[in-house]
Formats: structure tokens, sequence, C-alpha cells
């Protein structure tokens, strides 16, 4: 864990000046992304939100993946409660000038995740019936929310990682993409809050995605164009997870 806390150059903005509580290892995840319009994003996003856009256009993640690993800083892994699968619809936004994530939705199979972020990170977690197989390097990957009183929404794919790496050089959109350090989210109330988070550049590789179903978006109100994806692939990933901060 020093080794990751040492690593920080790639960060553009410095470690927050308080512990973090959790640690998490994402695996087989798959970066899917749309362009879309600001004038078709800004009314679905909270307005103590700019939009962040990449020439010009904002851009839609539907991002599934698998959770290992999951413990708090002080305790050990425990059985039944350290794994999880996972699968988020994404956008890009800034404030105060720090560029984060904003999440419409998270879809997960462990309902303790869900009920635990939902209460203590006012992120939109949604139960969901999920899941997830391999044969050699495809992931094979299903999803159905069951989340009461949610809209409904599902997702069935296949993807795998193609053999050409895709470097997140300076400027590029993998950087756009990836290369952010904290979540936003709004509780109750509506103050805004701003989670923190660390890990190393992501490994990106080239994907190829076979999708079936795929609802996730439009569940939110949100109509994705009729076009492929950019598709990015990580095996691994290891996440130091910050609380959350009041953004005043």
């Amino acid at each position: 864990m020093q080794t990751l806390l040492e690593n920080i150059a790639h960060r553009p903005y410095p470690l927050p000046n308080t512990r973090w509580i959790m640690t998490q290892t994402w695996n087989d995840l798959l970066f899917s992304h749309w362009p879309i319009k600001p004038a078709q994003l800004r009314p679905l996003i909270p307005p103590e939100l700019e939009l962040d856009t990449y020439e010009g256009d904002c851009w839609i993640g539907v991002v599934p993946f698998t959770m290992a690993h999951i413990r708090l800083r002080t305790l050990p892994e425990v059985p039944g409660l350290s794994a999880t699968v996972e699968l988020n619809v994404r956008t890009y936004v800034r404030a105060q000038g720090i560029p984060g994530v904003y999440f419409f939705s998270l879809d997960a199979s462990s309902p303790i995740a869900v009920a635990s972020a939902r209460t203590f990170f006012h992120l939109p977690y949604f139960n969901a019936q999920m899941r997830v197989a391999h044969e050699q390097n495809m992931t094979i990957y299903s999803s159905h929310r069951t989340h009461r009183g949610a809209p409904t929404a599902d997702y069935q794919a296949r993807y795998r990682p193609l053999p050409q790496e895709a470097h997140a050089r300076p400027g590029s959109v993998e950087e756009w993409f990836t290369e952010r350090y904290c979540l936003y989210a709004l509780d109750k109330r509506r103050h805004l809050y701003r989670g923190d988070i660390h890990h190393m550049r992501w490994p990106l590789w080239q994907a190829e995605l076979e999708s079936g179903v795929n609802t996730m978006a439009q569940a939110h109100g949100i109509i994705l164009p009729d076009t492929q994806p950019l598709l990015h692939y990580s095996h691994q990933l290891k996440v130091l997870i910050w609380p959350l901060q009041r953004v005043k």
C-alpha cells in the first residue's frame, strides 16, 4: 500500500491530507463511451456541477467490471463481503476546477454494498442480479436491475481485450476518460460532496465488444447515439478511497 501512496507524480493534484478509509481491486473492466451533446446532458446534471467536455462533446460511459479485496483500512477482508459485481453509468464533470466523475447509476450484486454506498457515499446504487463468466480471454457479463422502485435496466455483453495497448498519451481522449481521481455526489439536501480516490495510471488495451441488451443509459433518460462506442479494457487496478468531503 505504501508503494501505491508514493507513486503520485501522475496525479493532477495532491493526495488528500487525511487517511484513506477503504481499498478495492477492480478487475476485467470495460470502458464503453459514447459522445453526447452538452445541451442534451445539461438538464440531467445537477446545476452545482460544470459539464466537462472533450473537443466539444460530453461523454457517457457504461462500465462493467468486478470488485475484489474490498476492505476497510483497519479491518481484514470479510468472506462474502469482499467481492461484488458492478456496472455503472457515468459522465464527466468539474467542480472548483477539479475534474471528476458523476454517476447516474451504479448497479451491484451485493445488497450490503448497495445499502452502504447509498448511506455513506450518497451514490445512486441499485440492487441487481448479475452474472460474470469467462471463456479464455472473453468476459461474459449480464445484469438485470431488481431494485424496488427503480427504473428497469438490463445489460448483456461479451467483451475481451485486443493485443494493442491503448496508451493514454497526454491530451488523448483515453487520458481524459481515465485520469480522474474523484467522484461527485449530492446528498438528499443537495449538499455537494467530493470523494477522492487514488490509483496508478490505468493499464489500457483496445477492446472488442459483442453487445446484446443495453438499456442502462436509457433507464435514466439518456439516448445514446447509434454509433459504435470507444472501447478500452483494463485487467486489474488497485484503488484507495477517501471519505467524502463537503464542497462549499
